[in-house]
């Protein structure tokens, strides 16, 4: 009879939560070519064998990272309500995608690199969950369009439009904030950019 696993200990889980931190740092920075164990044991603060007793390899650990990142990519979208009014929920859809790419720079960046290495250790999750969620969501906007609440334009590229528009702001962050100079908020400013943007183009035309 198969026995369950034993729970972690309070410092296993916390040396698990170090390590996985000063990788989501290294990743982020350097991709994950660049990066290396010894760099995120060094950030972590552990040594090499002590990092390889939680995680075998550089993969082992990237692929916990991007495990626990689709969820929270995920979630903003799946938010979107059905029954709601359009223009809130498409709005609250773009602000929870904004507060995202504030509070969660570094994993917007790597799951950004991932992608642009052709996602390799997450094409499964991208052809699957990812794409049926975004077909889903994309029913959504057309039913609304074809009740006459929203203007008619192509329902995923809608929603490209909108990762591209917020998730610039973390994947970008230096070339905002030096374009802008000091005093500005970027994501304060985004925010009300965005939602004239979108009235403009999304309010039906009588």
């Amino acid at each position: 009879m198969p026995t369950s696993p034993r729970p972690r200990s309070r410092i296993q889980q916390r040396n698990r939560e170090l390590i996985l931190d000063a990788a989501l740092e290294v990743f982020s920075l350097h991709g994950f070519r660049g990066a290396t164990l010894d760099q995120i044991a060094e950030v972590a603060g552990l040594s090499k064998p002590n990092l390889l007793y939680y995680f075998g390899s550089k993969e082992v650990v990237h692929q916990a990272l991007l495990t626990g990142l689709l969820d929270t990519w995920l979630d903003p979208l799946r938010a979107m309500n059905p029954a709601g009014e359009p223009m809130r929920e498409i709005m609250g859809y773009v602000r929870r995608k904004l507060d995202l790419a504030r509070d969660f720079p570094r994993e917007s960046r790597l799951f950004a690199n991932e992608v642009l290495q052709g996602a390799p250790r997450m094409r499964d999750a991208i052809e699957g969950d990812l794409r049926s969620l975004v077909h889903d969501k994309a029913a959504v906007l057309s039913r609304w369009m074809d009740e006459g609440r929203i203007a008619r334009v192509d329902p995923v590229h809608l929603i490209f439009s909108i990762w591209a528009l917020t998730q610039h702001y973390a994947d970008f962050d230096v070339q905002v904030r030096a374009v802008l100079g000091p005093g500005h908020d970027p994501f304060a400013e985004a925010e009300r950019f965005l939602e004239t943007l979108y009235a403009r183009l999304l309010t039906p035309v009588p």
